[in-house]
């Protein structure tokens, strides 16, 4: 059986990845902001990005 799709899923499709895109960045700043863990699967491992980004701005501070 085959399905077609209609114009308005294409559409619905067509936005679910800036969708999702939007939905993990406001994630990540609202776990910033919090102090709230923010995990991710990344190479087959848990990742927490929230420790990550800090991790990157402490040694950016640094090199200034």
């Amino acid at each position: 059986m085959s399905h077609q799709s209609t114009p308005q899923e294409d559409a619905d499709i067509a936005g679910v990845e800036a969708a999702l895109r939007r939905a993990a960045r406001r994630a990540r700043e609202l776990g910033e902001r919090t102090g709230t863990p923010v995990y991710v699967l990344r190479d087959g491992k848990i990742v927490d990005l929230t420790r990550e980004n800090g991790q990157q701005q402490a040694n950016h501070e640094q090199q200034r």
